[in-house]
């Protein structure tokens, strides 16, 4: 492969004057010439190339890249599922893509029943009353519930209702949500099992019980371990007035096998591109719709005039109906069975602080033999080698060397078992040859980035030099 068209920026590809491209001459006069006052002073800096010389830069380009459709992508509380093709192809439809959000009503009934059903299906497999589509991701549906939290106190007159309990395994954006929303943190220890500390809980509502306006809980929680105490838990904060927050992230494992209405949640949100295998990362697109018991729906806010990310909900859907409620049940049932699997085939080599039963997915303390000196960042640079993304590293920070493994429910045991031999492998260099793995990656266009250069300093744009600088 050409190492010029394949590493390097297109801007260092321009050659002055190289077109890929011919425009006609503008044939209708200067009374239509775009006016002095908004044209650029100078020429934009733009690469000048041919078109051969762009289309293989960015077919190279994308071949870099690394997603569920190339490969074994088992990041941890990410839930990076298989994203069906007809989930794509019934979003692409034109009478849904080609829709705009201020065309009249009646041109888009079906639509809104797309919505409404959707709507329904959530309701039914989560237990909850009624739900809002518009958030447009799951931190936004966070904001969302506590919103509703918030609302529902004030209408009692409950205003010294402030204080959001939120567990230390709880997912980051949970105390940053209830901070946004005008609200205060406690935060509530877990046991050496990685569960709530109920008895800690109790302290904490005997101290501020009347200033409890929710609890929220991820479950299974980050640890990837299900919280068995939340009948007691749901008493606890019910019995002072609280109420309880369900954090979707982590749902996937949960369909087919428990609902968080029935265990008493009052708000939840969840993330459909997560649970419900639509697209995500890099940034987008996203949806957390919100759902709530019966007698909330009337404290939804209007966080967007529209029905959020509506090609996001056409694909969450379509991937409903594929399954349909006879094999949605296995959903949470068969993503519990590969990450047990893996866990059991890796804990001689890899440190396991919490044994027993996990869920979707669980946390490994780095190697378990800790004299190589090889940390969780060389175990994951290592993987880019063999071909397969990294889990989740450094991440719950209850453990020094988190690694954080979750292979969903999609992957066949062939591709689990390709994936375990190479940890074992990993394992075995890291005792061997323990500076081939910490001088990894070695088959990546770079190496080893400078993280906290590029976090401080980030080159956001490319500056072309002159021959005067």
């Amino acid at each position: 492969m050409n190492n010029r068209l394949y590493g390097n920026l297109i801007f260092e590809l321009s050659q002055p004057g190289r077109r890929g491209y011919s425009l006609p001459k503008n044939r209708f006069g200067e009374q239509y010439e775009v006016p002095s006052g908004l044209c650029r002073e100078q020429e934009p800096e733009l690469p000048e190339c041919d078109e051969m010389t762009v289309v293989r830069h960015y077919t190279n380009l994308s071949a870099n890249n690394f997603g569920v459709d190339n490969g074994f992508y088992p990041l941890g509380s990410c839930t990076m599922k298989y994203n069906p093709k007809i989930n794509e192809e019934v979003a692409a439809l034109p009478q849904f893509a080609g829709l705009h959000p201020l065309q009249p009503a009646e041109t888009t009934r079906g639509a809104e029943a797309v919505c409404t059903l959707l709507c329904r299906s959530l309701c039914q497999l989560t237990g909850l009353h009624a739900f809002t589509l518009k958030p447009f991701a799951g931190a936004h549906g966070e904001l969302t519930g506590l919103m509703v939290i918030k609302k529902y106190h004030e209408s009692r007159n409950d205003q010294q209702r402030r204080l959001v309990i939120v567990p230390d395994s709880a997912h980051g954006t949970n105390p940053a949500s209830a901070a946004v929303c005008g609200m205060d943190i406690i935060e509530v220890k877990s046991l050496a099992d990685g569960t709530v500390d109920v008895d800690a809980l109790k302290e904490l509502l005997a101290a501020h019980g009347p200033q409890i306006a929710a609890m929220m809980m991820t479950n299974p929680n980050t640890l990837g371990l299900f919280e068995r105490q939340i009948p007691v838990i749901e008493k606890l904060v019910h019995g002072v007035g609280g109420l309880m927050y369900y954090d979707g992230a982590n749902l996937n494992p949960m369909l087919g096998a428990c609902r968080p209405g029935d265990m008493g949640f009052d708000v939840m949100h969840i993330n459909l591109h997560k649970t419900f295998s639509t697209p995500h990362g890099g940034g987008g697109p996203g949806a957390g719709p919100v759902g709530v018991r019966k007698g909330l729906e009337e404290f939804f806010p209007t966080v967007s005039p529209f029905h959020g990310n509506f090609a996001v909900v056409m694909r969450a859907y379509a991937y409903i109906l594929s399954l349909g409620r006879e094999h949605i049940k296995e959903v949470g049932p068969l993503a519990t069975l590969n990450a047990n699997y893996i866990k059991e085939s890796l804990k001689d080599v890899y440190e396991l602080p919490i044994d027993g039963l996990c869920k979707h997915e669980f946390v490994f303390d780095g190697l378990k033999d800790k004299s190589t000196g090889v940390t969780t960042m060389d175990v994951a640079k290592r993987l880019l080698d063999y071909g397969y993304h990294a889990p989740t590293i450094y991440f719950p920070l209850l453990f020094h060397e988190s690694l954080m493994i979750e292979p969903t429910e999609n992957e066949s045991k062939e591709t689990i078992d390709g994936f375990i031999a190479v940890m074992r492998q990993i394992a075995e260099e890291a005792r061997t040859t323990p500076d081939e793995v910490k001088s990894a990656p070695h088959t990546t266009p770079i190496g080893r980035v400078d993280d906290v250069l590029a976090a401080k300093h980030p080159v956001v744009t490319y500056r072309q030099l002159r021959t005067d600088d």
